[in-house]
């Protein structure tokens, strides 16, 4: 049975989220109304996924990924994270992506919407990613059939070098 954690300090949201999450037959949902309460639970409580709201007080959905992502008081740093948001400017998308958000979820939400997000991060997830500059699943969505190999970015500048 998955275990989810629903963290959104709109009530009404969280309560949506949650009668979702029961249709599809989750039904070990916490909900908490900020990511500071969502940091205790991460610590204490294994989870499958976590549903967070972009914008909170204290500290926002970014701020608790890269805590999340970084954290060396739990171990649930890879724990796929689908943000919810109504904020789809294409900066806060890629400051979402790059602080290690596993998908985005665009308010207003829909069933098929939240399923599918739920379907990529269960049922095909991302290798996930450390280095110096980021944690978190790879950012690339899409397979390179072409090459895959250690130097790719490598064989890309020396075949677009050659090409010119």
């Amino acid at each position: 049975m998955l275990r989810v954690l629903v963290v959104d300090d709109n009530t009404h949201m969280a309560s949506i989220l949650r009668t979702v999450l029961n249709s599809f037959g989750i039904r070990h949902v916490d909900e908490v109304r900020g990511a500071v309460e969502a940091l205790e639970l991460i610590r204490t409580r294994p989870y499958d996924f976590v549903l967070l709201d972009y914008n909170m007080p204290i500290l926002d959905g970014i701020e608790f990924t890269r805590l999340v992502r970084t954290g060396r008081d739990h171990n649930q740093q890879m724990i796929p994270i689908i943000m919810i948001t109504g904020f789809t400017e294409r900066s806060r998308v890629i400051a979402a992506r790059d602080a290690g958000v596993t998908e985005v979820c665009v308010k207003p939400v829909t069933a098929r919407d939240l399923w599918n997000r739920i379907a990529e991060v269960i049922n095909a997830p991302r290798p996930f990613v450390r280095s110096k500059s980021f944690t978190g699943p790879d950012r690339r969505r899409h397979k390179d059939l072409e090459f895959s190999g250690q130097e790719k970015r490598q064989a890309k500048e020396q075949a677009a070098g050659t090409a010119a």
